[in-house]
Formats: C-alpha cells, sequence, structure tokens
C-alpha cells in the first residue's frame, strides 16, 4: 500500500496501527510500528505459505532512486542462493511484472498473490530484466 498517494491505504494504516507518519508494516495481519528488527525477524519466521526467497521492494520507489526505468512491479534486491527466486532464474534488478498469470503492480501485491499460493507449487513468472521481458516458471 502506498498511503502517500492512497487516502484508503492511509485510512487502513490508521486503523490497524493507529499511527500516521512512522513506517506500519503487516505481517500476517500483525502491524509493526517503526523498525522493530526482533519483531519482524519473529512475524517473518512464522509467516505460512510459500516463500519467494527474495528480497523486493516497489519498482516505482527503486525507478525514484535510478534503479529501475520500470514504475510497475516487483522489484529483486536480493535472492537468496537455492531459493525459489534463484532456481527460477532471477537476479538482482529483475522487475516481476506477473505472477500465476496475475499482474503485479508492487511488492504489496506480490505478496498477495504469494498469499494465494500453496508451497510446492509451480506457476508462470513474467519478469523484466534489462528492459527484456522473460518469461519462467517458479515452483515455490
Amino acid at each position: 500500500m502506498d498511503v502517500g498517494r492512497d487516502p484508503l491505504a492511509a485510512a487502513e494504516m490508521v486503523r490497524i496501527s493507529g499511527q500516521r507518519g512512522v513506517p506500519v508494516t503487516v505481517i500476517n495481519g500483525q502491524p509493526v510500528v517503526g523498525f522493530d528488527r526482533a519483531r519482524l525477524d519473529q512475524l517473518l519466521s512464522q509467516r505460512r505459505g510459500p516463500r519467494l526467497g527474495a528480497a523486493v521492494a516497489d519498482a516505482a520507489a527503486m525507478a525514484a532512486k535510478g534503479r529501475s526505468s520500470l514504475t510497475s512491479g516487483a522489484y529483486i534486491g536480493k535472492v537468496m542462493p537455492g531459493g525459489a527466486a534463484a532456481r527460477a532464474g532471477l537476479q538482482p534488478g529483475d522487475v516481476i511484472i506477473s505472477l500465476a498469470n496475475q499482474r503485479i503492480a508492487d511488492a504489496a501485491e506480490l505478496e498477495k498473490v504469494l498469499a494465494m499460493l500453496r508451497p510446492g507449487q509451480a506457476v508462470p513468472l513474467t519478469f523484466v530484466r534489462g528492459g527484456e521481458l522473460r518469461d519462467s516458471i517458479i515452483t515455490l
């Protein structure tokens, strides 16, 4: 959610966390206010469902920093060796634009789609690398 651009997302953040001006991350329905590394690690370790095996960010944010030419999609920052992303051929700098035939607008959208999938499921993946559209199958 981009609370800076979406008033409904901003209202949802305030409803969930009671906060307006600090980073709020929601994992498994649990809000984390600010950068609480221990709480983030705890919630992420409890996350259910398939894992991508990559650190992602909004492509739009990375475009604003000059790291991507795309303003839509999920930007791959780091790929964990041996994880699903690495097995599918993803590399840092790639931008996922579709997963399981669902359009991916940003990192939050990627998480929503991942949450609907099952561990071990093989699904189509479309990403952009160096301006070139690429297709792969990813087994989560």
